[in-house]
């Protein structure tokens, strides 16, 4: 779905004073909006072309340091700028902003004006581009958990989050009651997305205390993943303004089950979904089943590009709904890849294996380069498996660490040709600096665990 203002539009509502800011908007490695506040009159004069950002945001953690070792940008090349060049295409209002609109740009190199190799929204335009260049159209939606807690990031910060307490008191999965008792903030958050362009489809409470979902409709892969940067600022935002603070942490307390962003996939071909046979016992061709069976070959592979922190494999956990096994099912929720809409032309795969901390650029880059790999090398699909996955045999696991599965990617030569080697090591290194922080840091379970005891 295409924004909803033109610059035209733009244009004309700046001037009769309907809007006087523009947020200019990034994505940085962790997923998130950067970017600027440009009073509105001055953008539409001159600065929709083109502006300039530190290049050190494609290099620091999720901390905002300065992370070493990267050859993108460091103290050594003096972090230049980068051009960041507005995609008219997606301006939108931000309604929940006053007199605001905003746009999602790209990051090109200051010198060559080429799109930076490692910006995760070129990343992704590149393998959406390798999908074209085959035929296909590349089709994505993405769901979003996330919980909702009942005080502020600032008071929480302030009392360094301990005793959360969620919005919701108790398990309130489907129940219209129960999420009745939220909807000043998620029928704010809807309707607040809607009208910025993004075509939410519905709102449910999750199968946790505090737990929500909320789903937007499929698009173009583009587009979904500039929605789903835009529905996690969203939130926040939206929960900001009404007093509460929500996270999409994978896994915010080992006692909770953790919150996902499962992807759903198909490929188009000439406008007509290209994974339906009808002739097929469940209703996939041919191209599907290669897609999947690329998928499954490089599941651990893209792993970190699905889980990127410490924290995401929290997540992985039995009986919790997030998956430990890296296979597929017809309909199975205990599967790392589930095939949805079987026999209808909805069909489609779906892949649980991602928490809410991902960067849904890069997961949906990595899961369509293996598709397209599978696609690629007619790769077989091995057999469904049904019944409890968890218990599964002798199967194909998801890594259970960050440094297992950074050490896969990095070898990964799927990856190295479909992404090329500097995106490669450069998203290995951010995985490293994670578990070299993670290493050197105390933890309060430690303390705790062996203070008096040890």
């Amino acid at each position: 779905m295409p924004a909803n203002l033109t610059f035209d539009a733009l244009k004309k509502a700046v001037a009769a004073g309907e809007i006087d800011t523009v947020l200019v908007c990034i994505v940085d490695m962790q997923g998130r909006l950067m970017g600027k506040r440009f009073v509105a009159q001055h953008f539409v004069e001159g600065a929709w072309e083109e502006t300039h950002c530190c290049n050190y945001l494609l290099a620091v953690d999720v901390e905002m340091y300065t992370v070493p070792g990267y050859k993108s940008a460091s103290w050594a090349g003096g972090y230049g700028d980068y051009v960041i060049k507005p995609d008219l295409s997606t301006l939108r209002r931000v309604p929940w902003l006053p007199g605001t609109a905003m746009v999602m740009s790209d990051l090109l190199d200051h010198h060559t004006h080429e799109e930076v190799s490692v910006s995760p929204r070129a990343i992704l335009k590149r393998q959406v581009a390798r999908a074209k260049a085959m035929g296909f159209d590349a089709m994505m939606a993405t769901e979003l958990e996330f919980y909702l807690f009942q005080d502020s990031y600032d008071a929480l910060n302030d009392r360094n989050y301990q005793n959360l307490q969620t919005l919701g008191r108790h398990n309130v999965d489907y129940a219209i009651f129960g999420t009745s008792k939220e909807e000043t903030v998620m029928r704010a958050i809807r309707n607040g997305l809607w009208n910025a362009g993004v075509p939410i489809e519905c709102s449910k409470g999750e199968a946790e205390v505090g737990q929500e979902e909320v789903n937007a409709k499929y698009s173009d892969a583009l587009d979904t993943c500039d929605m789903h940067a835009i529905i996690k600022n969203g939130v926040k935002e939206i929960a900001h303004a009404h007093g509460h603070a929500a996270t999409f942490m994978a896994k915010y307390s080992h006692e909770r089950a953790g919150s996902s962003s499962h992807v759903h996939q198909s490929l188009w071909k000439n406008g007509k979904p290209a994974f339906r046979d009808e002739t097929d016992p469940h209703g996939m061709s041919d191209l599907m089943k290669h897609y999947i069976a690329g998928q499954l070959a490089y599941a651990r592979e893209i792993t970190p590009l699905l889980a990127p922190y410490i924290n995401s494999y929290k997540r992985f956990v039995v009986g919790m709904f997030a998956p430990t096994k890296a296979v597929w099912s017809l309909d199975n929720r205990t599967a790392g890849f589930r095939v949805c809409g079987e026999g209808t032309k909805a069909i489609r795969v779906e892949c649980r294996i991602g928490g809410a901390d991902l960067n849904p650029y890069m997961a949906c880059a990595g899961l369509l380069a293996a598709g397209l790999a599978g696609i690629r090398d007619k790769l077989p699909l091995e057999p469904a498996i049904s019944g409890d996955i968890y218990h599964a045999g002798d199967v194909r696991e998801i890594p259970r660490t960050l440094g297992e599965a950074a050490e896969l990617m990095r070898k990964s030569a799927m990856l190295r040709v479909a992404f090329g080697d500097d995106v490669v090591d450069h998203y290995t290194h951010a995985a490293h600096w994670e578990i070299s922080e993670q290493n050197r840091v105390v933890s309060d379970w430690e303390v705790k665990r062996g203070f008096e005891r040890l």
